[in-house]
């Protein structure tokens, strides 16, 4: 009975975890260059059960279940047209580089804008870096043209560049900033001026994931109210002696 207890209950913080997840999924359904999460679960390690008194087995029970891993679906989402333009998505993989006070960040928001100084800025207010990893001054040069390559000019004038990169080991540092190892562009990753990169969360299936969910959770919490109800009844028998 103690074994089913503590059975039921690892499944309830499995499927808890799995509900936190999806709830952040779903809260981020409208963010733009936002990736949705998804949550592996795993069991704990099986028993070998022996008959007692000659220790023949008899069969497995398993220990319960653990989510394991929450990974990130960089999966590129569909762009969506603004006409803005300082809103740039990326076609293809990579990422914008930004400077937070916490170090460079990699991001796929490319709703920006301009400082008062002139500078690029990110959607959170964070500094855009170049090619050469610097901040990118751009305003007061007249209406900005971005290309595909991510090369600012305005005027026939070239401004700079924006920084593609590639990442490795990538790792959600909030709602949409990364933190990874970068390496060179990707050589299918171009800009689009004037479009932003739509949020990754399927919201109809989000929502078929978090009651799939509540009801493993309910199932789980249902089967411990069963075997406390057994141990109560088992507990009163024996303390009367029936």
């Amino acid at each position: 009975m103690d074994r089913g207890l503590y059975i039921a209950a690892s499944g309830m913080i499995a499927n808890q975890v799995r509900q936190d997840q999806i709830a952040n999924d779903l809260a981020n359904v409208s963010t733009t260059g936002y990736k949705a999460d998804r949550s592996a679960q795993r069991s704990f390690g099986d028993l070998l059960l022996a008959e007692r008194g000659t220790g023949a087995p008899i069969g497995r029970v398993g220990l319960g279940a653990q989510i394991s891993e929450i990974r990130t679906d960089f999966t590129p989402s569909p762009l969506k047209q603004t006409d803005e333009n300082l809103d740039v998505a990326i076609d293809g993989t990579g990422f914008l580089a930004v400077e937070t006070q916490q170090g460079i960040r990699f991001t796929r928001n490319g709703q920006l804008a301009l400082a008062a100084d002139g500078s690029l800025v990110s959607a959170n207010g964070y500094p855009v870096l170049g090619a050469d990893g610097k901040h990118l001054v751009v305003g007061g040069k007249g209406t900005l043209e971005i290309g595909a390559d991510g090369t600012i000019s305005a005027g026939g004038q070239t401004l700079g560049r924006l920084g593609i990169v590639s990442l490795t080991d990538a790792a959600k540092q909030g709602d949409t900033l990364f933190t990874g190892k970068p390496g060179a562009a990707p050589a299918d990753a171009a800009i689009r001026q004037g479009f932003l990169e739509t949020s990754g969360v399927n919201a109809a299936r989000t929502m078929i994931e978090m009651v799939t969910s509540l009801r493993a959770f309910e199932s789980a919490q249902r089967v411990i109210h069963t075997i406390d109800d057994t141990l109560g009844r088992g507990i009163q028998a024996a303390s009367t002696g029936s």
